[in-house]
């Protein structure tokens, strides 16, 4: 019991815990409605040295480096979407957490369902294909004499 509590206590505190934001305040832009535009772009862009996390959240440098191109070209008048576009222009698509669905994503966006339905379908032909083992065959009377016998039980 004290164990559950424990345990609920320690997933309680990790589930509210506040995210970490790797920016540093030099990189913080003076206007807050840009700096709120540059935080809600960094979540979308992926860093490529952690891969698993956004640049906001990265202390590496080279997400601290598109941390500040991303603010240059914001201060310099560019939309969300010119902004992302110009680094994935540079990066690649893959520096997008959320990549497009174009003909150079689709074995990105297809292959998961891909191999699922076609593992759901091989294991369905193979559980229909499954033959149902015959059933035991009667002992004859010799082999019911040699079964009490070993077993010693009475005739």
């Amino acid at each position: 019991m004290v164990l559950r509590l424990l345990f609920a206590a320690v997933l309680l505190v990790v589930i509210e815990q506040p995210s970490v934001h790797a920016v540093e305040p030099a990189e913080r832009l003076a206007d807050p409605a840009l700096e709120a535009r540059a935080r809600g772009l960094s979540k979308e862009l992926r860093c490529l040295v952690c891969q698993n996390q956004s640049i906001d959240e990265s202390n590496a440098d080279l997400a601290h480096d598109l941390r500040l191109v991303l603010r240059q070209r914001l201060g310099a008048g560019d939309t969300d979407q010119q902004v992302l576009d110009y680094i994935a222009a540079r990066y690649g698509v893959f520096v997008l957490l959320d990549p497009p669905f174009t003909p150079l994503t689709w074995v990105l966006w297809l292959t998961p369902p891909v191999l699922v339905l076609g593992g759901g379908s091989w294991l369905l032909l193979r559980a229909r294909r499954r033959r149902v083992d015959p059933a035991v065959p009667d002992l004859t009377p010799d082999e019911s004499v040699r079964a009490a016998r070993l077993l010693g039980e009475p005739r």
